[in-house]
């Protein structure tokens, strides 16, 4: 069964932009593990380019005990949170309903289905 005769069109979108910027997140958060802050890579400096807008929104939320290494899981966790939980709260009125359509979509690309 297609994505498209489950979930609504608006809830795919939404669901995909919050998918990509959490992957996005953790995708920074890996490379912060491997590359300095100060190196001057491109794939860091686009990784950071990217997420910093987004840390940046979320600082006022985000603990000041946190280690700066793991302020993009942080963030990353809330966007789960939002596509796990209030995403099918807001379109179906129940959780549970939506299971991360990113993520199949990507599965069946990779291994076909």
């Amino acid at each position: 069964m297609e994505l498209l005769e489950i979930y609504p069109i608006p809830v795919l979108i939404i669901d995909y932009i919050l998918g990509v910027i959490m992957w996005t997140l953790l995708g920074r958060f890996v490379l912060d593990l491997f590359i300095a802050p100060d190196n001057d890579m491109v794939i860091a400096r686009v990784f950071r380019q990217i997420t910093n807008p987004v840390i940046r929104f979320f600082k006022r939320i985000t603990p000041a005990f946190l280690v700066p290494i793991l302020v993009p899981v942080y963030v990353a966790w809330w966007f789960y949170m939002i596509r796990f939980y209030v995403l099918p709260l807001i379109f179906f009125n129940q959780f549970g309903t939506l299971s991360f359509p990113l993520e199949n979509d990507l599965v069946k690309l990779i291994f076909g289905g």
